[in-house]
């Protein structure tokens, strides 16, 4: 079997776009592939067309590994988010295509299932007024759905540091939604990098009372220091790694023990034997994957053929109950929480499961998606100049 050429199809909403890729081959074999990128999509598809004609046609798509080394390391310069987020979506397409071919769930190559549910945790759901009123409805309405576990930044645009004024407005915020979806559900605490360590510190601390799952990315990535730092003065666990775009760079991450929990986009870090493989390292080291997971239904399902064969993976991120909803339409056998334990299922399908509906993509062209963690508003996710 050979690939024989790729397709890309970019369903647009007002904050984000999602790029999908279908492979294709010469047995009518197709398999499909997604990512997000924050303001790079016309760079992702520039790259892709490039590679195609340097690395994918005529490649077996069983040969998945040699693929990946070809992509990452054939152009001889150093693979960014660019080049690892196209190696993703044409490495999951292949196993996509490798499923099939076999008849089997990806999650059986892998290694097979180590359990048969994946906890779900809801993003996306605080597109309301910045209100502990409105964000006490609307974290109920993530109860009534049944799901167990939600994540929220409730800092608005605050950066390096957070007056004193904001933080006890964030506080406020926090408090309503604990009470509105009661003791035992999880509640994760995003800082979007947003913060210096003394400010992480202090608002960890004052936030501790509501107990937080995590402390998500409390200082920018770029300093590991920054984040020992913080780690080493608070009492609860700490998650970061979205970021990150090879695995090879989580060495130092590991090495310091800074982090907890660790959050890498399959869409990002090259795709689903990428993701496995630095799973099995954070095993090592006694830590937890949550991968990041702000894509459509295709990174969803991609995301789960690790979370079903890891014995350390925590739990999945999920947006599309939420934020723009109606665009689970473009896929076939989109992945569901179900709603009795709030919980994705193992699936039997092939390959990853999952069909793009190229007619309902078209649906939703792409757009000129901006999503500014600095501007007011930012949370509700809406086109810039509206209301």
């Amino acid at each position: 079997m050979r690939i024989t050429g790729i397709s890309t199809h970019v369903v647009g909403t007002p904050w984000r776009n999602l790029t999908y890729v279908q492979v294709h081959t010469d047995e009518g074999l197709t398999g499909v592939g997604e990512t997000r990128m924050l303001g790079h999509t016309d760079a992702l598809l520039g790259y892709l067309h490039e590679a195609k004609t340097n690395h994918i046609l005529g490649s077996d798509p069983f040969a998945v590994e040699d693929l990946v080394k070809r992509m990452k390391y054939g152009d001889y310069g150093r693979a960014g988010e660019i080049v690892m987020s196209g190696i993703a979506v044409i490495e999951m397409a292949c196993w996509d295509i490798k499923g099939k071919a076999l008849g089997v769930p990806v999650w059986q190559l892998l290694g097979g299932k180590v359990t048969d549910k994946v906890k779900a945790y809801a993003n996306g759901w605080y597109t309301t007024e910045r209100t502990p009123e409105a964000y006490h409805k609307a974290a109920q309405g993530v109860m009534e759905r049944g799901y167990r576990a939600l994540k929220i930044d409730p800092f608005g645009t605050g950066h390096f540091e957070l007056d004193h004024e904001q933080s006890l407005y964030a506080v406020s915020l926090i408090e309503a939604v604990r009470d509105a979806i009661g003791p035992d559900a999880e509640l994760m605490l995003e800082m979007h990098g947003r913060f210096s360590p003394a400010t992480a510190v202090r608002l960890a601390k004052e936030l501790a009372p509501f107990k937080p799952a995590w402390l998500e990315e409390p200082v920018p990535p770029e300093n590991l220091k920054a984040l020992e730092k913080v780690a080493a003065k608070v009492d609860m666990p700490v998650a970061t790694g979205e970021r990150i775009h090879d695995r090879i760079e989580f060495r130092e991450l590991f090495e310091s023990q800074a982090v907890d929990i660790i959050q890498p986009d399959v869409g990002h870090i090259g795709g689903i034997w990428e993701t496995r493989k630095l799973a099995a390292t954070a095993e090592t080291h006694y830590m937890l994957v949550a991968p990041h997971n702000v894509g459509g239904p295709v990174l969803t399902a991609a995301s789960l053929q690790v979370g079903f064969t890891a014995p350390n993976f925590k739990i999945l991120e999920h947006f599309n109950d939420f934020a723009d909803a109606e665009i689970k339409k473009v896929i076939k056998g989109a992945p569901q929480v179900n709603p009795e334990d709030g919980c994705f299922h193992l699936s039997h399908e092939p390959g990853l499961g999952v069909e793009l509906d190229v007619d309902a993509a078209a649906e939703f062209p792409q757009q000129q998606a901006r999503f500014d963690l600095w501007a007011d508003g930012w949370e509700q996710r809406k086109p810039k100049g509206t209301v």
